[in-house]
């Protein structure tokens, strides 16, 4: 009987160890299941990283390509007829203001020059004769020695005399400024850049064949065409830098003097003056230059990163992180700088944006920041 008893003692101790043990394993496996579906929630939740926009935008450089010009830049054309009889420069020589350049023969200048002297000096003659006729006319007339109308002649024939001659004397001083254009001289300083001529050439006054051109290079004019959209960025008299790629690093300084004030309706732009100092000569006319404007950025506007930007089918959004939820919002683009953008509208510089939103970001989903 106390056997039975034992046994049955041993037996309901076991079974209540093993009943335990089994209580142990399954609320333990149960606790495991709920932190891994606490973890698992969590996880599924995605993480992003947020940037603050700054205030303002960067200001902008315009570089725009420009043509070089000289500042004066001008054919030489003969004013006389005749024959090249010696050219004193080339291309490439630097002259002076008033330095001979060439010299033309004129053989039938001079014989005019000649006969319109001696023609001259016979009206000078004729006059002299009239004027002394006139004065005993004059004297007669008032002894009554010949009629008032005899007179009158006499002295209506010295004023002819005198057209004739001063006539003449115009005719001579027309001629002598035909010969003096004999000496082709600079009209100012420059260089010259062509020489269309040689020795024994015949020169014909008013033909459209240039003896030479002669550019002034000490100062340049830069003309560039300024986008419409920057035409309010051109202020003149601001100082703006110029680059040539066959000068790299190389930077020089140029002014901005004056712009068409118009927008021209073929291309759009707004064609702009800059003028340069080259005293040494380095940048040459015709030559390629580019021109850099500084555009001051808009204080309204914010700037963000460009990788924040979303491209979506109803438009351009911004993923914000308000309340652990994100938010789409509609942004107006200004600027592109590159690695970042300016944006007009629609963000302040509270707002927290999402850096490489994921294409799936959905509106209203909740998140983690980083």
């Amino acid at each position: 009987m106390k056997n039975n008893k034992g046994i049955f003692v041993f037996t309901a101790s076991v079974t209540l160890l093993i009943g335990f043990i089994i209580y142990r394993g399954i609320g333990s496996r149960v606790n495991a299941e709920a932190a891994l579906t606490k973890e698992t929630d969590a996880a599924a939740i995605p993480s992003v990283t947020v940037v603050h926009p700054t205030l303002g935008s960067p200001s902008q450089e315009i570089v725009l390509p420009g043509n070089a010009q000289a500042f004066t830049d001008t054919p030489i054309y003969a004013r006389t007829n005749g024959y090249l009889k010696s050219w004193h420069v080339d291309i490439g020589a630097r002259v002076h203001q008033g330095e001979l350049l060439a010299e033309i023969e004129t053989p039938e200048l001079d014989q005019q020059l000649q006969q319109a002297e001696a023609d001259l000096n016979s009206a000078r003659a004729t006059l002299n004769i009239a004027e002394i006729t006139n004065n005993r006319w004059q004297k007669l007339v008032a002894k009554r020695a010949v009629s008032l109308q005899e007179a009158d002649q006499a002295k209506s024939d010295v004023v002819g005399k005198q057209a004739i001659v001063a006539a003449g004397e115009a005719n001579v001083r027309r001629l002598k400024q035909l010969q003096d254009f004999e000496k082709v001289t600079a009209p100012f300083d420059g260089v010259i850049t062509a020489r269309n001529t040689d020795i024994g050439a015949l020169i014909t006054a008013g033909s459209s064949k240039e003896l030479f051109h002669l550019a002034s290079i000490q100062q340049l004019r830069v003309y560039t065409p300024v986008p419409e959209v920057d035409a309010a960025a051109v202020h003149n008299g601001e100082r703006v830098t110029l680059t040539q790629d066959a000068y790299p690093g190389h930077i020089f300084s140029g002014t901005i003097v004056r712009n068409s004030n118009a927008i021209d309706q073929a291309t759009r732009t707004l064609n702009v003056e800059v003028d340069v100092d080259n005293p040494t000569g380095r940048l040459l006319p015709g030559a390629y230059i580019f021109v850099h404007f500084r555009a001051p950025g808009a204080s309204h506007s914010v700037t963000i990163p460009s990788n924040t930007l979303l491209f979506r089918s109803e438009g351009l959004r911004v993923g914000v992180v308000r309340n652990d939820h994100i938010q789409l919002l509609p942004v107006t683009i200004g600027h592109d700088f590159g690695n970042a953008v300016e944006v007009l509208s629609g963000l302040s510089v509270k707002d927290a944006v999402v850096v490489d939103p994921s294409d799936s970001l959905t509106d209203g989903a909740l998140v983690h920041t980083q």
